[in-house]
């Protein structure tokens, strides 16, 4: 497993970088600046995307020669990427997920994850984002993402998180799928230097007792925004979780959680079902943890059509309030009994 590191620090330094909690910030600006670093220190790092390079041309104007746009063709910069990694090269594939999770399916399954190469594939427009309808949202790249072997899958919503996944995964020897929302305007959710990432194990974002909100990527800030109204205007406890790796899951958290908590509300800016939520069933399941509440929300089985994102969550039943409202009925509205009301069979 990756090395863990701290957000918001500059490699190789304690230093804090000037970004302030709560602003906003460009995750593909974050990238740029992160590939171009990492260029210096790894020479054979390349940079490659399929006509999506506006944000790149840091490393492109530092390292001409390891970059490569090769237009609109994600099933082409998929298959280019493998075939450097076969030659002792660590390519990371930029572009937009709706394409690269789909058209570029079989090309990132049998080229990248059946010799298990270190690609890196970083995309936007995860989720019901960008206003671009339904064919330029992902919702069904994590259920994809997640089958397939050797593949990690993160989705990440604090655009800081992006730079130490990015050096995090400079280590790694198989395929990595880097999930973003638009990319352009992402709240800083931590206190830079106040978590610990690393690949593989969740975040406790927010201590909690009376029930676990779990989310990834965008939905983080709104699980934080919801435990903050849970808390105030119905004295309800909420642990907020970013389960930022979807594979491999952080199982102990899960259980922990289970123990501590009791109940859990999975919400999340994907299909309903193929996401975080049936991750998390199936280790519920596996495992024999017993719940005291569990609520999935995300996007039902639907095109979701044109819409600002979060005009479209509440439209389809997983926005702010509709998470509050499934904490509500978890916990009967109100707090729990005791400390502990999870087991396990």
């Amino acid at each position: 497993m990756s090395t863990a590191a701290k957000t918001g620090t500059e490699p190789g330094t304690d230093q804090i970088t000037s970004f302030t909690f709560g602003e906003l910030l460009s995750s593909r600006t974050v990238i740029g600046q992160t590939l171009k670093e990492l260029g210096e220190t790894h020479d054979n790092l390349w940079v490659l995307t399929p006509d999506i390079g506006a944000t790149l041309v840091e490393f492109r104007d530092a390292y001409p020669d390891r970059f490569v746009d090769v237009g609109l063709s994600e099933q082409a910069c998929v298959g280019i990427a493998a075939g450097l990694a076969n030659e002792g090269n660590i390519p990371v594939v930029s572009g937009m997920l709706p394409f690269l999770s789909m058209r570029a399916l079989e090309q990132v399954r049998s080229d990248i994850c059946y010799p298990n190469l270190p690609v890196k594939i970083v995309g936007t427009h995860g989720g019901l984002v960008g206003n671009g309808g339904s064919t330029h949202y992902a919702v069904e790249d994590l259920g994809l993402m997640t089958s397939l072997v050797n593949m990690t899958v993160t989705s990440i919503g604090d655009p800081l998180m992006v730079g130490e996944v990015l050096r995090q995964s400079m280590s790694m020897t198989g395929p990595l799928y880097i999930r973003l929302a638009v990319g352009k305007k992402d709240k800083v959710v931590y206190e830079p230097g106040s978590v610990t990432v690393e690949i593989g194990k969740g975040i406790t974002a927010r201590e909690g007792t009376d029930l676990t909100l779990f989310a990834h990527g965008e939905t983080v800030s709104q699980a934080l925004d919801a435990a903050d109204i849970l808390g105030a205007e119905h004295g309800i406890n909420a642990r907020v979780v970013d389960m930022f790796t979807l594979k491999p899951i952080d199982e102990d958290l899960i259980l922990r959680c289970a123990e501590e908590t009791g109940r859990f509300v999975v919400v999340e800016d994907h299909l309903a079902y193929g996401g975080l939520a049936s991750q998390m069933a199936d280790v519920i399941a596996d495992r024999g943890i017993r719940l005291d509440g569990f609520r999935r929300l995300g996007i039902p089985q639907v095109f979701a059509g044109f819409g600002e994102d979060t005009e479209l969550r509440d439209k389809h039943g997983y926005g702010l309030q509709a998470t509050v409202d499934a904490a509500l009925a978890v916990t009967g509205g109100r707090p729990a009994e005791s400390e502990s009301t999870g087991d396990i069979a």
